[in-house]
Parts: structure tokens; sequence; C-alpha cells
């Protein structure tokens, strides 16, 4: 039975009486190519700075190029189900690398296909529960929800012919942030990380990670997102650190955490025994408090999805309405929680597979139409994951599953919910897109499925190789999230977390929060060391520089567009390489451990890449 149409007037870009190429053997190939490019750049990156960034118009772009001047391919919607692909690659590894590096930390060594059905069970889970919601949230509400990721995407496509130079910026930038990663890492030509002691000023320091990632993600947060995570390195290794040293340098006791007196301790040593803990408490307080400012808009939002629920099925007379079936969403749904109840090395019972499957439901709904009102970008995920894990914890306790089988239970339901809320945001925006574009949702529904299946078969062996390279927690690779989550699970289970340093970061975050500033950006700076925050720093004043520049609005957008697309590539090079660098360490490669060259040369390097950034920011338009 056909509704009445919600959206007078609109028409999308391909009528739904056409039917181009679509979901073809062409679009599964780049389309998986490119989730797996972008899903491993992601993971890399989210482990080290603990937050993604959205691969929708960066593989938009590198689909038009490939499939339209490579293979003179012209359909528009072939071009949306390959950038569809890759998003949900990366929001899955996203939701992967926010959680389950905690059963590293634990050494836990989960096997590759405890990772894998992990991840396929949370993706699964946020596509399936999206799907009976979409004529609710993107159909019926299309004038209230704007879904800004997603129609921005939808622009883009719909701007084709600019595929082509976009593209040569992106693998531009990726052949820099190889080449550097590269040079730093592998070949030890200069060192990647440059730091300062501050004289006269004991354990106060400051230092640089002269790292082209980093930089685009400045240029991709821009200058006030990048300032306040500064700001929170400077209170960190200027204030906290030099503090705890005067103080801790009159007496020659142990203060727990630490293994020995903190008169014999550097400012890394302060940092990992202490800082991080404050660092943490922040985070956490961060995560809590944008889930609490977002409760009206998450009870709207719930209610307003459930309402989807009813219409699930309806308005299918056009290729541009149809879904998957219901009936394939129930079996779905059921058999992946099967599978988690009764697997052998997850096994969640009875109570686990109720916890999941409510705040799985809860989340994916609120998650699904949040997205459409503040963007991918602002949705707590991580907030609402924190929230979710200190209630399981608490129940999981409560009946006796205490130690680590009930850490695990815990870290497993929340990997899951996190993968659910993570996909099920992405979805609703490359459902929004596929609507301005003309899709078909069937196709991109399996699609997200078919994206969901590829990053779950390789994130497993991006997680293993990367905790056998650097390890999780570990200066070179921090993992933010992952440690939080796993110090709240095991402080909850065990009562064994240093609760003073957590709630001085929390008093911290609170105190930047009363000046009405977001503190979790701020709150994810004092978790890291300052030298990662700093080059985000550069980058979010290039942007800054920019923008002061540049009055005319379109030609900032055009601007900011190839800013970004470079930022990407520098991004994905980077990332790329890192897990190359991982696999060869894994393989027994044992690389020169002394850099040719000195700090000096490394910031020269730096210095080249930042210039040529704004260099091609600065050139404005695309040429056509």
């Amino acid at each position: 039975m056909s509704q009445k149409d919600p959206n007078p007037g609109f028409k999308p870009y391909v009528p739904a009486s056409q039917k181009p190429p679509e979901f073809t053997w062409v679009a599964m190939v780049v389309g998986a190519v490119l989730a797996i490019v972008f899903g491993a750049a992601n993971a890399y990156l989210g482990l080290i700075v603990g937050m993604t960034v959205s691969a929708s118009i960066p593989a938009a772009v590198i689909s038009m190029a490939v499939l339209r001047i490579i293979l003179k391919r012209t359909s528009i919607l072939e071009n949306n189900i390959v950038q569809t692909i890759t998003s949900t690659g990366e929001s899955l590894a996203a939701g992967v690398i926010f959680t389950l590096p905690a059963l590293f930390i634990w050494q836990l060594e989960p096997s590759l296909s405890t990772i894998a059905i992990i991840a396929l069970a949370g993706g699964i889970l946020g596509v399936v529960l999206m799907i009976p919601l979409r004529r609710a949230l993107i159909v019926n509400e299309h004038k209230n929800l704007p879904y800004p990721e997603g129609t921005a995407c939808a622009e883009v496509l719909q701007a084709g012919e600019r595929g082509g130079q976009g593209a040569k910026l992106v693998f531009g930038g990726l052949g820099i942030g190889a080449a550097f990663k590269l040079l730093t890492d592998a070949v030890k030509a200069f060192p990647s990380s440059v730091e300062w002691e501050i004289y006269k000023f004991k354990n106060a320091a400051i230092g640089i990670d002269t790292l082209p990632a980093l930089l685009g993600v400045g240029y991709i947060i821009g200058p006030r997102i990048a300032g306040i995570m500064f700001a929170g390195g400077v209170l960190g290794w200027l204030g906290i650190i030099p503090l705890i040293s005067y103080i801790g340098g009159f007496t020659d006791a142990t203060i727990y955490p630490g293994e020995v007196p903190i008169a014999d301790m550097g400012f890394h040593q302060i940092w990992d025994n202490y800082l991080r803990y404050i660092g943490a408490g922040a985070v956490a307080f961060g995560g809590i408090i944008g889930l609490v400012k977002t409760l009206p808009t998450i009870a709207s939002s719930f209610t307003g999805a459930m309402k989807g629920f009813s219409s699930a099925g309806e308005g299918e007379d056009l290729r541009t309405e149809k879904d998957i079936p219901v009936i394939l969403i129930v079996i779905l749904t059921v058999i992946f929680l099967a599978v988690l109840m009764f697997w052998p090395t997850i096994n969640l019972g009875l109570i686990g597979s109720i916890l999941l499957f409510i705040f799985g439901f809860f989340f994916v709904t609120v998650s699904a139409r949040i997205v459409g009102i503040v963007g991918s970008s602002s949705n707590p995920v991580s907030g609402m994951t924190i929230g979710a894990l200190i209630f399981i914890s608490l129940v999981l306790s409560a009946v006796g599953q205490t130690g680590q089988a009930g850490m695990v239970t815990a870290i497993i339901i929340g990997s899951v919910v996190c993968i659910a809320a993570a996909i099920a945001g992405d979805t609703s925006q490359d459902l929004k897109t596929g609507f301005y574009v003309g899709a078909t949702p069937k196709w991109q529904q399996i699609a997200q499925l078919y994206g969901v299946l590829i990053t779950s078969i390789v994130i497993g062996f991006i997680l293993i190789l990367l905790d056998n390279a650097y390890g999780f927690g570990s200066a070179e690779l921090p993992a933010p999230q992952a440690v939080l989550m796993s110090m709240i699970v095991d402080g909850i289970m065990n009562g064994d977390l240093p609760w003073n340093l957590i709630f001085i970061g929390a008093a911290a975050a609170a105190t930047v929060e009363l000046f009405g500033i977001g503190s979790l950006p701020f709150a994810v700076g004092l978790y890291l060391p300052i030298h990662m925050t700093s080059p985000i720093m550069v980058g979010g004043l290039i942007a800054g520089i920019i923008r002061r520049r540049t009055k005319n609005k379109e030609e900032l957008k055009e601007k900011n567009e190839r800013g970004i697309l470079l930022a990407s590539g520098y991004i994905a090079g980077e990332a790329l390489m890192g897990v190359i660098v991982a696999l060869a360490v894994t393989a027994g490669v044992v690389f020169p451990t002394d850099t040719f060259f000195g700090p000096i040369v490394s910031l020269i390097a730096f210095a080249i890449v930042a210039w040529y950034l704004f260099h091609v920011s600065n050139k404005g338009k695309v040429k056509q």
C-alpha cells in the first residue's frame, strides 16, 4: 500500500522510473578495497588520537575518478554504492577500536574469529535495525533532519565532474603520508617525534610528533577544536606533570599507582603512571556529560524512531522505496544473538544477550536519528558506550558475573553496542545521500551489509598487527577510549582503580564545561601526550588562517574541500604504511633503531608538508 508523498515537489537526482547500474561487481570490488583502506586508516587514527574521520566524501571522490575516468562508467548510483560500502567499513572500524583493544590490554589475545564475529554482530545489528526506520527518518522527516554528512556527500556526487582533480589530491596526500611514515618508522631517516625540556622548569616539556596524519586531523577538525585539545595538553604537560613532580620530589615513598618514587620519574613516566588516569577521568566525564546534554534529543529521537517501525514495509511501489524484507531483518537479528549466546569464546549467556538487545536496540534507534540533527562527528557514541558499560558492569556484578569472565562479557556487550550505534549513524547518513541521488534503498542496505562483512574479516588482522608492533596503551598507540573502557570495567569488577586521579580529571573537565566549552576535546588533549596535540594544533591553525583570509563563502567552501581531500590522503597514507610496517615487524623484519638525521631534519620535513597543505588549500577552486 502506498502512502501520501510526505515531500511533495521533491525530485531525486535519478528519477525512480530510471534504472541505471547500481550494485555491480565493479562497485563491490572498488568498495571493498576502499573499505579496507579507510577502515585501516580509521583504526590506526582512532587508536592514536581517539577520534576518527568520515570517509564518505574522499571515497566518493576516489570512486568517481576510478569509475568515470579510468573505467568510463557514468552511473552516479554506482558511485553511491562505492561510498556506501567504504563509509560502512570506516564506521565499523571506529566502533571496534573504541572497545575491543581492552581485551588485548588485559592480555587475553582474542582470536581472529572472535573479533570477526563481534564486529559482524554489531555491524549487522546496526544496519538491520535501521532498515525499518528508513521511511520515518529519511523520507518523512526529510525537511526536519538534515543529516549534514549525507547531504554533503550527495552534493559531491552530483558534482561528479570534480572527481578527477579531487582524486589527485587524495592520492597525492596518500603518497606523502605513506612516504613520511616509511622514512620515520622503517628507514629511520629522521625521528618522528621531537621534544624539549623547559629550562628551570623540572619535568615540564613540549614536543611534537612530526606526522602528516596528525596535521590532517587538525585541518579537518578546525582551529577551535584543535585549540581546545591543545589546551588539555598544555595543562597536562606544563601544569599537572610538573606539579606532581614538585610535590612528589619531597618524599622517597612510592605512591600508587606508580611503582617507583616520583622523585625518580621523568615526565614520560609521570604521564604513564598518573596523568593518564587523570585524563581518563576527564574523558569519562566529557563523554557522559555529552550524553546528558543530548538526553532531550535522545528522548525525542527514540520516540520519533519508534514510529518508524509502524510504517516499515509500506510505500514500496517505487524503486526508490524498496527495502530489504522485514522477515530477513528478524532472521539476521535472531541468528547473531544466538551466535553471541553460544559461541565458545564469547558465550554471553541469557542475561548478557538480554542486556545486549536492550542497549543495542535503544542506542541504534537513538544514533540513527540523532546524527540527522547534530551530524556523525557529534554523535556521542563513546558517551553512550561508557554509560552502557557502567550499567552493564553493575548488573553483571550484581548477578555474580565478576572477575575476568564478567569483565570480558561486559566489554563484548559494550563492543557490539558501540559498533551497532556507529554503524546505525553511518547507515542513516548513507541512506540520506541515496535519498537525494535517487538510489534504491534495498541495494544500499545490501551494500552496507557487504561492507560490514568485508571489514569484519579484515579488522582482526589489523588489531593483532598493531598490538604486536606497538602495544595498545603504549605511547605510540595510546588507544584512549579502549583504555578508558578497560579501566571502567576493571574498576567496577575489581575495585582497584586510583579513583582520586579519575575524579581529579573529571573535575578538570567539569571546570572547562562550566566555561561553556565542550569538555570532550579538552579531555582527549589532557589524556594524550602533548606531542600528539601540537601537530593537530598546527593543522588547525592552517585551517584558521585560510578561513580568515577568505571572505567569499563559495571560495572558502572550495578551499576547504581541497584541504580536506589532501588531509584525508595524509591520514590514509600514513595509516596504511603504519599497518604495513606493523606487518613487517610481525613477520620478523628488524628495522634500524637509530636515525640517520636529527630533529632539525624532522622539523624541516614537517614544515614542508604543512606548507604544502596550506598552499593546496589556498589555491581556491577545484579545476573542472
